[in-house]
């Protein structure tokens, strides 16, 4: 009995001794743990903290941020310290809704199939697989990048070999190993995915290397958002700064001051719904006895119609001289402006020759509108139609049999009104055109006015319909009446 005790105490005794060590064991290997832990964090933290520092630079003394420079230092910075072979940052196009390589760190594998005939063949095999991979747009939700854009989730593949996704290269120095893919997000929006690639021992990625590099493309995303605003900002101020010239350009066109003539009157305006319109008119000297009047409507708006305004300004100036026939001068145009037109654009014109002696008017309409006629002492208005259609919408032979030349003769205090149809497609909030019968009704309420303040009060009573509603189209007037 008392060897029993004696063995049961001896035992009890190793069975508390392996107890404690185990214990003690656990605490280690606890504490361990939580050191790397602990140590893993501050290296997130360094690398954030030296990452900010590093980035922060780019903005130092700095009133702009060119992005290009940004993304590099940010590509180059992710790279380095998360020990990758190399890396790229893949921006979102919010006009295309695709991502687009701007940033790239050493030799980066294409993120898809390529040919590898370009490969071997090409004396700079990386300068153009970097163009390769810069030039490809990679669509939302295809591939490995195009996936973590979407979904907005991280992508850590250990062993490339063993993912069907990862795309295969028959070089060595193309093959992918090991890979990190990360969204960078601003709020809910992801604006571009950093991809980084192989580890430079040859090793695999792990946890540790996504959480560090979803660190510095987090705090990456911010900078680079607001890099993003003044990128934009910096095109809108460029293309304000075009258009303005372009404004300057179109506004040097059209008639700086109207001719004088003893026996008529002339006035016009022109009122672009843009910074910069498709409506054009002008007045041309044909001869000591002849003046040429234009009216002309772009389809195009924006830049696109005031180029083409400006060609076809250029070819009535030149091709005018000498011709009495409006249907033959519309003609000559279709025939040269034709083939420089878009499939969907035209050009709908009206003009007209004046012979400033006898006051004969002739005048042919290219698909344009009418002109209104005012007899003096008479109340009622009349349209002068004349048969024919736009320029450029068919070919010469055509145009020439469908257009055709009207003749009237004005006498003293007729009047001639001509205008675009942003005039009478004016709208106002509630949908509604101002519309011919408000036009004609002005015109008839200022009849004996002089041309100069019947456009001018025919303006001020569309823009005061219209209000505050954004208009769509030019609005364009020219009107002469006979001494």
């Amino acid at each position: 009995m008392h060897g029993f005790l004696t063995w049961l105490t001896l035992f009890l005794g190793l069975l508390l001794a392996a107890l404690f060590s185990m214990v003690l064991l656990g605490g280690y290997r606890s504490r361990r743990k939580l050191k790397s832990e602990r140590d893993t964090l501050l290296q997130e933290k360094e690398a954030a903290l030296g990452f900010v520092h590093n980035v922060g630079e780019v903005f130092a003394d700095s009133e702009t941020v060119e992005m290009d420079h940004l993304l590099t230092r940010v590509i180059h910075y992710a790279v380095r310290t998360c020990k990758a072979s190399s890396g790229a940052i893949h921006l979102m196009n919010t006009k295309t809704h695709q991502l687009e390589a701007r940033a790239i760190s050493g030799v980066f594998p294409p993120p898809f199939e390529t040919n590898p005939g370009l490969q071997e063949y090409e004396s700079d095999a990386t300068g153009h697989l970097e163009k390769l991979v810069r030039e490809t747009p990679i669509a939302l939700g295809k591939g490995l990048i195009g996936e973590a854009a979407v979904l907005g989730n991280s992508i850590l593949i250990e062993d490339a070999e063993m993912d069907a996704r990862v795309p295969r290269h028959r070089f060595d120095f193309l093959k992918i190993q090991t890979m990190l893919v990360v969204p960078m997000r601003f709020g809910n929006h992801t604006i571009g995915v950093m991809t980084l690639i192989n580890r430079t021992n040859g090793g695999r990625f792990a946890p540790s290397d996504l959480n560090l590099t979803q660190a510095l493309a987090a705090q990456a995303s911010v900078p680079i958002h607001y890099a993003g605003l003044q990128e934009a900002l910096e095109d809108k101020r460029q293309l304000d700064r075009d258009m303005q010239i372009a404004q300057q350009i179109q506004n040097s066109l059209l008639p700086q001051e109207l001719p004088s003539y003893p026996t008529i009157e002339l006035a016009a305006f022109n009122h672009p719904a843009m910074e910069i319109g498709g409506d054009y008119y002008d007045f041309i000297q044909i001869d000591d006895k002849h003046i040429g009047l234009a009216i002309a409507d772009v389809s195009g708006k924006g830049v696109g119609g005031a180029l083409m305004m400006a060609v076809c300004r250029s070819v009535l100036r030149v091709d005018a001289s000498n011709v009495y026939d409006p249907a033959s001068m519309l003609c000559s145009l279709n025939s040269t402006l034709s083939s420089n037109l878009a499939e969907d654009m035209f050009i709908s014109m009206l003009y007209m020759v004046l012979n400033l002696e006898t006051h004969q008017l002739s005048f042919a309409r290219a698909g344009h509108e009418a002109p209104i006629l005012v007899r003096k002492g008479e109340s009622s208005t009349e349209q002068l139609n004349t048969t024919g259609m736009a320029i450029g919408l068919v070919d010469n032979d055509i145009f020439s049999q469908a257009i055709e030349t009207r003749n009237v003769s004005l006498r003293p205090g007729d009047l001639i009104v001509t205008y675009t149809d942003g005039i009478t497609e004016a709208m106002n909030s509630n949908g509604d055109e101002w519309g011919i019968d408000s036009l004609l009704l002005s015109i008839q309420n200022m009849a004996n006015s002089s041309a100069q303040h019947l456009l001018e009060n025919i303006r001020k009573n569309v823009l005061e319909f219209a209000g505050n509603t954004p208009q769509y189209d030019d609005m364009t007037m020219l009107a002469l009446r006979i001494r």
